[in-house]
């Protein structure tokens, strides 16, 4: 049976509701052979990233589970994404995600291209309507974009799937998780991705294929 990956969820370190440890828990469970906890970040907590990192190694040394140190640049100004990712990294961060314009929030535009600019993020949340200009300048930096679980973010799925079509980008399905209900399987990762117009090819190359890649080049496993 293949095993889920998810590089998007929250701790109780900023707006999710578990533990990193139940959160690893549940999402064992659910047969989750990865999870990265990308809790929100700006410049007011930044530096606080490596409070997790205990608990990751107890969980990775304990649980047939890999979690992953990550962060989300949630919100902030366009012109400090690529600062605070880059801080975000020099402090353990393996992946780090921005979150991006979707149409659910009143994000800064300019944030999606701010990203995507950026050598230190890996992954663009959620990005609504993003350009083909961004999608081009993603491709060229080797940044993935997400086709959401979430409620509202996944407004822009079909969107975000038709845009990569086109240009080429890789996508990866993620669920931002909060609480423990966001969680999902594999098989409901992949209705997600035939939900957003992806063809059965393309949907397990952003379920399985594209996060074992990201795992790889970013020297994760």
């Amino acid at each position: 049976m293949t095993k889920r990956i998810d590089f998007h969820t929250h701790s109780l370190f900023s707006d999710g509701e578990l533990l990193p440890s139940e959160l690893a828990r549940r999402a064992l469970k659910l047969d989750h052979e990865v999870i990265a906890i990308t809790d929100h970040v700006d410049w007011s907590n930044v530096d606080t990233i490596p409070a997790i990192q205990d608990a990751i190694d107890d969980i990775n040394a304990n649980w047939d589970i890999t979690v992953v140190l990550g962060a989300e640049v949630t919100h902030a100004p366009c012109e400090s994404i690529d600062g605070i990712a880059k801080r975000a990294k020099d402090l353990g961060a393996k992946i780090v995600v921005v979150h991006g314009e979707t149409l659910n929030e009143p994000v800064t535009p300019g944030t999606n291209r701010a990203a995507v600019e950026s050598e230190h993020v890996d992954i663009l949340g959620h990005p609504g309507l993003i350009t083909k200009e961004e999608a081009e300048i993603a491709l060229e930096n080797d940044i993935y974009l997400e086709i959401s679980a979430r409620k509202g973010h996944c407004l822009g799925n079909g969107h975000v799937a038709n845009i990569a079509r086109e240009v080429g980008n890789k996508l990866i399905v993620d669920t931002d998780t909060h609480s423990p209900d966001d969680l999902i399987t594999f098989d409901k990762s992949y209705q997600i991705a035939l939900g957003a117009g992806l063809s059965h090819g393309e949907a397990m190359k952003a379920i399985v294929d594209n996060p074992r890649e990201l795992l790889k080049s970013r020297g994760i496993l």
